[in-house]
């Protein structure tokens, strides 16, 4: 035997010392914490083995707690939904879930929880990215088993139309067909929701835009069409969906014939308590059909700013409000009310008594409006914060106005910005505001002070 061979024999023998280590690590490149000294622990091993084939057998809940936090920490979060919905509570797992897929993540909207953000982001882009007739339900149906626990809030800010496609012609029937296809726009048809709001047993908010973000140089305006067929299946979705709290659809082109038709379906309902219909062309027939639900439903909040509501629209909802015994908060800002709508809602806030809010900005209202609100003020005990603001009141209407908070002690809050009133009556009635504001805070501490009591 060589020396060489006798000597390479012995050397297997002997430890190996720091200099050597560092030379056979620089030869193992692939795991830079790699060393002949250190030998993972068995348990290691196996843990490790554990996160290598999660997807094909996953082990967890069996696992003592600090090996559980072990391979929870390292399990990768691109492991398929089907693996890791219903087995992963951990909440550091769906943080890093979602800090991976979101650049801005919020959790204090989604009463802290990571889990419950990601799945209702997840479901919401792929309704965002549903392509009508092109993309397969399937995607959808396969997700609800998965989510259904912990979805209870949807804002769908687009929905997208079907893609159209551009129809071919021969040379000779184009002059024919030409004047056909100019006239018969295409039928556009976005999600369907009733595939899906009555499998979430917890939806409780849905939100909803029936258009394109970001279409760019693209933009057509029947990418923005709400159609006949989108609203009666959108009526039918709702009505099937019985947790539903809250419900808003903003800028999607709702007209009085959809309104209609929305609200029909949400007579009723048992659990809605806040309505949504802003930045439409809802009109007066509209309206109409939203008083009838007031008395009818157990809403606490309505919001129909930003519409074509005129004064006999505001005289029906007037009339369902002096009987209506829950709406809490009525937004009729950016409306066409007039003082005709006006005095009929401040004759309404004469024998109701659990409007708090009520918000009238920007709706042509004048000095008779501002007579009729100064009446109602002086018998009326529950409203909290009123908005006047740009509209003509005038210096009449503010010295009225004036007149009524003199003897009103429930008004906290009202802005009268942009309604021409003089300044001596725009100063008394801040007075007359602070004055409420202070009896407020201590009726409220002498509550306070009771129930710590108790």
């Amino acid at each position: 035997m060589s020396r060489r061979q006798s000597s390479q024999r012995t050397g297997s023998m002997r430890p190996v010392n720091a200099a050597d280590a560092r030379k056979m690590r620089s030869i193992i490149a692939e795991d830079p914490e790699w060393s002949l000294e250190l030998v993972p622990l068995l348990t290691t091993l196996c843990l490790q083995y554990i996160i290598k084939h999660f997807e094909g057998k996953p082990i967890l809940d069996e696992l003592a707690a600090n090996y559980k936090a072990y391979v929870l920490q390292r399990l990768p979060t691109s492991l398929p939904l089907t693996v890791t919905a219903n087995l992963i509570s951990d909440e550091s797992f769906w943080k890093r879930c979602c800090e991976g897929r979101w650049a801005v993540c919020d959790i204090s909207t989604y009463d802290n929880s990571w889990k419950r953000m990601f799945f209702e982001r997840y479901l919401e882009n792929i309704i965002e990215f549903f392509i009508p007739d092109s993309t397969d339900t399937k995607t959808v149906l396969d997700v609800v088993p998965l989510c259904r626990n912990y979805v209870k809030r949807l804002k769908v800010s687009q929905l997208l139309p079907p893609i159209k496609e551009v129809p071919r012609f021969d040379e000779d029937d184009r002059s024919d067909c030409a004047s056909d296809t100019g006239s018969e726009g295409p039928t556009i048809d976005h999600f369907d929701f009733r595939i899906l709001l009555d499998k979430l047993p917890n939806l409780e908010e849905l939100s909803v835009v029936y258009g394109v973000k970001g279409c760019g140089m693209n933009f057509e305006w029947n990418l923005f069409e709400f159609t006949f067929r989108d609203c009666e299946s959108l009526a039918k979705a709702l009505n099937s969906c019985k947790t539903l709290q809250v419900f808003r659809i903003h800028r999607s082109k709702v007209d009085d014939e959809k309104c209609c038709m929305l609200v029909s379906q949400l007579l009723d309902h048992p659990s809605l308590h806040e309505l949504d219909f802003s930045h439409n062309h809802i009109g007066d027939r509209g309206a109409r059909a939203i008083g009838k639900l007031l008395n009818r439903s157990q809403l606490k909040s309505l919001v129909v700013c930003n519409n074509q509501i005129r004064g006999p629209g505001a005289q029906a909802l007037a009339h369902a409000l002096s009987k209506n015994t829950t709406l809490m908060s009525l937004n009729l800002r950016l409306n066409r009310i007039g003082d005709e709508g006006g005095q009929a809602l401040a004759q309404a806030l004469v024998k109701n008594n659990t409007l708090v809010n009520l918000h009238l900005g920007g709706n042509n209202m004048t000095e008779p409006t501002a007579v009729a609100l100064s009446q109602a003020l002086v018998e009326n005990c529950t409203l909290k914060n009123l908005n006047l603001s740009n509209n003509r009141l005038g210096v009449d209407g503010g010295k009225v106005l004036e007149e009524g908070m003199s003897h009103n002690s429930s008004l906290v809050e009202c802005d009268i910005r942009l309604t021409d009133v003089g300044q001596d009556s725009e100063y008394c009635i801040i007075q007359a505001l602070r004055t409420n504001q202070s009896q407020a805070s201590r009726k409220n501490q002498t509550q306070y002070d009771l129930s710590a009591k108790v």
